[in-house]
């Protein structure tokens, strides 16, 4: 799922607020209405931001999160320049991640 995440970051004094989206399924486990068969759950277990390798966000999911999350948090200590890793990992082995600058 190379290229899932969108993200924006906005540096204020030192705050930095990060807003993302990702794009993901996220869907339940179901039964096929033709079928009957069990439609296997896909959906993120977790994200994590890091701030120049700290991590300064640790989301744990589950399958009530909606289709195509958007997250938006907020660290101290940024500066204009500094590193910040997003990824995620979901259920099924699949992850990606974005790396950006403040």
């Amino acid at each position: 799922m190379a290229n899932s995440i969108k993200a924006r970051l906005d540096l204020k004094d030192d705050v930095v607020t990060v807003k993302t989206l990702i794009t993901h399924p996220m869907s339940v486990e179901r039964k096929d209405p033709k079928t009957g068969a069990t439609i296997e759950a896909h959906f993120i277990e977790e994200v994590v931001a890091t701030h120049n390798g700290k991590v300064v966000m640790n989301l744990a999911c589950g399958q009530a999160v909606s289709m195509n999350p958007f997250i938006e948090f907020q660290f101290k200590g940024g500066r204009k320049g500094d590193a910040v890793r997003l990824s995620w990992r979901d259920n099924k082995g699949q992850s990606d991640s974005l790396d950006i600058a403040v």
